[in-house]
């Protein structure tokens, strides 16, 4: 319930409360209460309403209780009349989620702190995690948090929802937003292989995106690229569990009508001639979705896209999976020589992409040794297994095969 509820809860409390910290706090509050109550008197009918209810007494309490500050007494007086009185707020931003990343993207903070900021507080991540996706140290991360909020208090940047015209200025972190939680579902840690609350979340808020947005070209980009790999979901793992590389899957199980729509919002990005990193990836996932199987994939197509997309996002990542690329065209020693200027260590798929390239090319030693490093920095269990096993492959001379390291990136 926490993972479902929580975002949605936190937005509406802080449209509520207009105070990020106080809102956390008193969230924080309902679900301890819920874990006293639910077990003994037994979970209410609408379990997320609950909640907002008793964050909603719970600040209130928070405040009045503070005798030290009697401005926080006023505070209380204030807010429960307005909590009584005041009508729903009519926005041009229907969701308050959707509305929430749009307030912490407020451009007074750097958009790699909006990013983080906005993941922490809606997107259901703790701070490892989001320190990972961003390649840097935890304490790193959980400082850029604190001064962000810090700046928040003390700017007392107001929680308010943008007006519309403000909204395209805020759209590339917002659509950073979804799109890491999505990856943050697509391989998840621990026994699952993906966490489908995410990876549906972020299609959700992108649709929703869509239709605040929808003359916006790299909102349509990047709810092709999400519909695109989740179409693929169902064959990314067998029966048993055991993860299947995009080479290997049966392509008979991807889900047909989210590909049609896929290659649908492609096919219009592409009428409208003005390509960003989203549409760019959305065609390569919809070149790899054309072909009926592996063999017949327009490698030549998929890297003269990662060409285009290197010249939006030259990263060490993107510069990663366009090694993959090269390596079906020119053979691994080609794709290795690019592996070699980059500097991923601290990136598991790095090390994945790495160990199968080494493999192929007959190098066995530095191969177990790239695998091993990859091991060292897994956390899905299920990819756990596929590394071990094709490990142990590799140390029986078998042959293995390169993807992407992240889906599109």
């Amino acid at each position: 319930m926490f993972r479902e509820e929580h975002g949605r809860v936190l937005a509406t409390l802080v449209r509520l409360l207009g105070d990020i910290d106080l809102a956390e706090e008193a969230v924080q509050d309902a679900f301890l209460v819920a874990v006293d109550r639910w077990p003994r008197d037994g979970p209410p009918p609408n379990p997320g309403g609950w909640i907002v209810t008793t964050a909603r007494r719970r600040a209130i309490d928070r405040l009045r209780r503070d005798t030290l500050r009697t401005d926080r007494q006023a505070r209380a007086a204030r807010l429960e009349e307005r909590l009584v009185t005041q009508p729903e707020e009519d926005s041009a931003v229907p969701d308050d989620r959707l509305r929430l990343m749009f307030t912490c993207c407020h451009p007074a903070l750097a958009q790699p702190t909006q990013v983080a900021l906005t993941l922490r507080l809606l997107g259901g991540l703790d701070t490892p995690t989001i320190a990972r996706a961003f390649l840097v140290p935890e304490a790193t991360l959980a400082q850029r948090l604190v001064r962000a909020k810090r700046k928040i208090r003390d700017a007392r940047i107001p929680y308010r929802v943008p007006e519309a015209a403000e909204l395209p200025d805020r759209l590339r972190p917002v659509m950073a937003v979804i799109y890491l939680v999505f990856n943050a579902g697509w391989i998840a840690e621990g026994e699952q292989l993906v966490d489908a609350g995410l990876c549906g979340e972020a299609i959700r808020l992108a649709r929703l995106l869509v239709d605040l947005m929808p003359d916006e070209p790299e909102a349509k980009g990047l709810l092709a690229l999400l519909l695109l790999l989740q179409a693929r979901q169902p064959a990314r793992t067998t029966a048993d569990g055991t993860l299947v590389l995009l080479p290997d899957q049966d392509r008979g199980r991807w889900d047909r009508a989210l590909l049609d729509e896929g290659r649908a919002l492609v096919r219009a990005c592409l009428r409208r001639g003005a390509p960003g990193p989203y549409q760019i990836q959305a065609a390569i996932n919809a070149v790899h979705s054309d072909a009926a199987t592996a063999g017949e994939t327009d490698w030549a197509q998929i890297l003269a896209l990662y060409d285009q997309l290197l010249v939006w996002q030259p990263t060490p990542v993107v510069a990663l999976n366009r090694a993959v690329a090269v390596a079906e065209l020119h053979g691994p020693p080609a794709a290795l020589d690019l592996l070699d200027g980059l500097d991923l260590q601290a990136y598991q798929p790095f090390h994945v992409v790495r160990a199968e390239l080494l493999a192929r090319g007959g190098r066995r030693a530095e191969a177990l040794a790239a695998y091993a490093a990859a091991l060292a920095l897994t956390r899905s269990e299920v990819e756990r297994e596929h590394l071990t096993r094709r490990r142990t492959e590799v140390a029986t001379q078998a042959t293995t095969r390169a993807e992407p390291a992240a889906p599109g990136a």
